[in-house]
């Protein structure tokens, strides 16, 4: 059966295949040819880590690297992330040839995987002011709800993104966390959906929707970007 879930767009990424999907209720791996035809699709072990890898090749699905960023220069892959609050970022320097897909939690996020992803692709040739960043559906500020063990994780400089909730509890915008760890690095474009995982319940999985409702916590959605042949 076709797959024929919505696919998200960014417009800073219009001239590289890519696409967000979106929608609920399906389950198994995403078919690359979604975006690219012919595609390849490459996987990681996710594991809410700061690395990131380079890539040529396919994995085996019992043999995928624990990382959660990964870059190419190979033509014809589609590097796909998995998500479920978290954000998922998609990367492109189309002169150069070169993509990039992170999933950044706030971990991996706080610990360096949206600059490990970025130094990856200049080993292949891209330049930090040519590459467009884009930032998919994500858990918004007024649904990620924290306590102080997790505000001790973060400097004093970090302060903006968090505002006071609930008596002992605080919000934190990953959003736009993810978006000033990315304009920290000077690059060409950063993007941000602004899509929110947990409200909009018909369109993403929220792993933190789904843990208030006692629901399964299974559910993902992927983001794909493709480098054409």
């Amino acid at each position: 059966m076709a797959d024929t879930r919505k696919i998200l767009r960014a417009d800073g990424l219009a001239a590289t295949p890519h696409g967000f999907l979106a929608g609920v209720g399906y389950e198994g791996e995403p078919d690359p040819e979604l975006i690219l035809p012919g595609g390849k699709l490459v996987l990681l072990e996710q594991v809410h880590s700061p690395k990131a890898v380079l890539v040529d090749s396919p994995y085996p699905a019992g043999a995928r690297p624990e990382a959660d960023a990964m870059a190419t220069a190979t033509p014809g892959l589609v590097l796909g992330i998995r998500t479920a609050d978290c954000a998922p970022v998609l990367l492109a320097d189309k002169g150069a040839g070169v993509i990039g897909a992170a999933h950044a939690g706030w971990r991996g996020a706080h610990y360096g995987v949206i600059e490990a992803v970025v130094r990856r692709m200049e080993e292949l040739g891209a330049r930090r002011d040519s590459i467009c960043a884009a930032i998919g559906p994500t858990i918004a500020q007024e649904n990620y709800e924290v306590g102080w063990e997790f505000c001790e994780q973060f400097e004093e400089r970090h302060q903006r993104f968090f505002k006071r909730g609930k008596p002992g509890k605080w919000l934190f915008d990953l959003p736009a966390y993810v978006t000033w760890r990315l304009e920290s690095l000077k690059l060409g474009l950063v993007e941000a959906l602004g899509r929110d995982t947990y409200a909009d319940e018909g369109q993403f999985h929220s792993y933190r929707r789904a843990t208030h409702r006692g629901e399964a916590r299974d559910g993902r959605q992927y983001s794909l970007i493709g480098l054409p042949e």
